[in-house]
């Protein structure tokens, strides 16, 4: 009975962390421009919230579902296949594929989910960088990112008592011609 037990402690696991889930909107914050109402912002945030979304496709949670359901429907084809050849071997195909197809399912989602929350995560950032782009194009501000505002840097006075040095005169760097001469 110590493997029914094992395996309910994995079932619980894995819907466990099957609830956690990627952000459906933006994951960054963005700040409203010195002087912009909120409501203005608010008006901003839609725009660009609809905008990115057309620029990304398909939601992060979306590409997490169809790669996990992918890879969960192909693990369990393979596991119904080998687990039917494998009873046909002893005589009982049915139960072989019943078998593997449960394995199989386990398996394959098992094996997907890495690569599909990889996927849904590049998706997200792919998101978090439109969005962005589209608030700062707005006029809105993004912490850490500093606006140039066309300022340039200037030397500090010098010390007090400094007396700079004459300037040096480079030599030339091909001597005069020789005076010319002429007839006597």
């Amino acid at each position: 009975m110590k493997w029914g037990r094992d395996l309910l402690l994995l079932l619980v696991v894995m819907a466990l962390t099957a609830c956690s889930t990627i952000p459906t909107g933006p994951s960054v914050m963005v700040l409203p421009a010195p002087g912009k109402s909120f409501e203005v912002f608010r008006a901003d945030d839609f725009t660009c919230r609809q905008w990115t979304g057309q620029q990304t496709g398909a939601p992060p949670n979306d590409t997490v579902n169809q790669n996990l359901a992918r890879g969960a429907a192909i693990g369990t084809l393979m596991g119904a296949g080998l687990g039917a050849a494998i009873g046909a071997a002893s005589g009982n195909p049915g139960v072989g594929a019943a078998i593997g197809a449960g394995s199989g399912l386990l398996g394959g989602t098992a094996v997907a989910a890495g690569p599909a929350y990889a996927a849904g995560w590049e998706v997200q950032r792919r998101y978090d960088i439109t969005y962005q782009q589209c608030m700062y194009a707005k006029g809105n501000q993004i912490p850490g990112l500093r606006a140039s505002r066309g300022a340039y840097w200037v030397a500090p006075p010098p010390p007090p008592g400094f007396t700079p040095r004459p300037p040096v005169q480079p030599p030339p760097s091909t001597p005069p011609p020789p005076p010319a001469r002429g007839w006597p």
